[in-house]
C-alpha cells in the first residue's frame, strides 16, 4: 500500500502563492533541491491539479536544456520515470510522457490506487490536496517554510480542516527554509 502525501514550499504565513500568483520567492537553492529530490525517491505517481501540473511538466524536458546542474537533471530524471495523473476540466491534453488526464477527482478511486500502489504517491497544488485531505485521503503533510511572510495568497491548508498531526521528521537548511514532516493521525481527518 503507498503513502500519500501532500506538501510544498510555503511562506511562514502559509501560502503557496502571494495574491498575485507569484512564486519565485520559493525557489529552492541547490541544498533544498536536493533534499527534495531525495525525499522523493520513493514516489512513483504524482496526482496534480492543473495549474500544479502546468507547472511542473516543466521537468519533461528541463534536462534538454544546456548548462543545467546535475542536481536538476537528476530531478528531471526522477520526475520523468514517475506516473502522473492531472485532474482537470478545462485542460484538452497533457503534454508529458506517463501522464494520464482524469475530468473529476474521484476519492474512491484514490483508495484503490494507494492500495494497489507499490511506491508512495503525492498530492500536489493546494485545491486537489484540499479535496483529498477532506475525504482522508492523505497520510502525511510537509511543509517547507521559507523565510518571508506574502500578507495572502493560495493558502497551503484549506481553513475548514481539522487535522491530528504527529512530528516524524524536521529539517534547518542555510537558506533558512524549515522543513517539517508530519504523519496524520487517521482518526482526526473526519
Amino acid at each position: 500500500m503507498g503513502t500519500l502525501i501532500y506538501e510544498m514550499i510555503t511562506s511562514l504565513d502559509g501560502y503557496t502563492a502571494d495574491a498575485d500568483g507569484n512564486f519565485g520567492w520559493n525557489a529552492p537553492d541547490e541544498e533544498l533541491h536536493r533534499f527534495v529530490g531525495e525525499a522523493s525517491r520513493g514516489v512513483g505517481t504524482y496526482l496534480y491539479g492543473r495549474r500544479m501540473y502546468e507547472t511542473m511538466v516543466y521537468w519533461e524536458t528541463a534536462h534538454t536544456l544546456p548548462d543545467q546542474p546535475e542536481f536538476v537533471v537528476e530531478w528531471a530524471r526522477q520526475w520523468q520515470a514517475a506516473d502522473k495523473v492531472v485532474y482537470s476540466t478545462t485542460l484538452e491534453s497533457v503534454s508529458s510522457e506517463r501522464t494520464r488526464l482524469e475530468r473529476t477527482f474521484d476519492p474512491d478511486a484514490v483508495r484503490e490506487l494507494k492500495a494497489s500502489a507499490g511506491h508512495d504517491l503525492t498530492v500536489d497544488g493546494p485545491a486537489l490536496a484540499a479535496s483529498a485531505l477532506r475525504a482522508g485521503l492523505v497520510d502525511e503533510v510537509g511543509q517547507y517554510i521559507a523565510p518571508v511572510v506574502v500578507g495572502g495568497g493560495t493558502r497551503f491548508l484549506p481553513d475548514d480542516l481539522r487535522l491530528d498531526l504527529e512530528l516524524v521528521r524536521e529539517h534547518r537548511f542555510g537558506n533558512g527554509v524549515v522543513y517539517v514532516h508530519y504523519r496524520v493521525r487517521q482518526e482526526s481527518t473526519r
